[in-house]
């Protein structure tokens, strides 16, 4: 392969990566626990958190609730990276560093 053909060769695999990580960025990924779902953007943006117990909190179930909220969050940030990791191992483990 001659080195012109290498470039252009590299070129479209790097639109094609752009384009995969603006698919990614743009979808929205939710997480949930027993009593919370929280949705995030790609870029790892909250963009809701939901708390299903319709019943007032009582004040000792503040900690409980910020583990269900953690845990909720926890969860769509591991799905949003797997999908990254789906979607972008055909380009190469030396990327990792760079997503």
């Amino acid at each position: 392969m001659n080195m012109q053909a290498l470039m252009r060769e590299a070129q479209k695999m790097q639109k094609e990566l752009l384009a995969t990580q603006k698919e990614i960025e743009e979808n929205i990924y939710e997480g949930k626990s027993e009593f919370v779902v929280i949705t995030i953007n790609g870029k790892y943006e909250v963009k809701s958190v939901k708390i299903l117990q319709e019943e007032d909190l009582k004040a000792d179930e503040k900690e409980y609730m910020e583990d269900m909220i953690l845990l909720a969050f926890n969860d769509a940030v591991k799905k949003l990276n797997m999908e990254k990791e789906k979607k972008l191992s055909k380009y190469g483990n030396g990327l990792s560093g760079l997503l």
